[in-house]
């Protein structure tokens, strides 16, 4: 027995119609996949900071390589185009100077004993080109935070490895703090300081592989 199959032209144009959207659809559902694909979790895996000064006598710096951190970016197309939740934190008493009397006078003036770490979380991040950033977020010092905009400059390694670089100048009135002195007060420290740091990011699945960068 022959089975004749009829085309029917209503049908035939509601498939015709349907073949647009289906591909719409399926064209949001990859950009979509990509940009969830594209945001990655990064971990600090290296730090440097400093805190740089003056006094009466000579200018002065401390340093701490013991910051840990971590923060969300996306990349897209191999270029950063956002950075989320960047949190660091760094103990109060790792930095340090070439003195032990002056870290001391440091760590009274920091109050270390109940304010045992320095934090800065990210607020917004602004993208001026390639290389340069700008990020807006709180540093908390000594128990009081303070909102600071800094410029940095970031460097790419393989999308798997970011470098931030960057300083923010403050006083110690701005974290309520008073200017140390040391000697009887006959060393005395300036009004204004400057926190300079140098950061690695590296993507949270590969920071456990050793990664050097020099």
């Amino acid at each position: 027995m022959n089975t004749e199959i009829k085309s029917y032209p209503g049908l035939t144009k509601y498939h015709k119609q349907m073949r647009p959207i289906k591909l719409i659809l399926l064209a949001a559902v990859i950009t979509f996949s990509l940009q969830v694909n594209a945001q990655k979790r990064f971990s600090l895996a290296k730090s440097n900071f400093e805190v740089a000064g003056t006094s009466n006598i000579h200018d002065w710096v401390m340093k701490s390589s013991e910051g840990t951190g971590s923060a969300f970016l996306t990349i897209t197309d191999s270029k950063l185009t956002d950075i989320k939740n960047l949190s660091i934190t760094l103990p109060a008493e790792s930095i340090k100077s070439s003195k032990t009397s002056m870290d001391d006078v440091a760590y009274e003036t920091l109050e270390t004993k109940s304010h045992k770490n320095i934090r800065y979380v990210l607020k917004s991040a602004d993208k001026v080109n390639e290389t340069t950033w700008v990020l807006t977020g709180t540093y908390t010092i000594a128990g009081v935070s303070k909102e600071y905009k800094t410029q940095v400059r970031v460097a790419t390694y393989d999308n798997s490895t970011f470098v931030l670089q960057g300083s923010n100048r403050m006083t110690f009135s701005d974290f309520e703090m008073t200017p140390p002195s040391a000697a009887l007060g006959v060393v005395k420290a300036g009004k204004e300081l400057t926190v300079l740091f140098n950061i690695t990011l590296v993507d949270f699945a590969k920071s456990d592989s050793n990664l050097v960068i020099k």
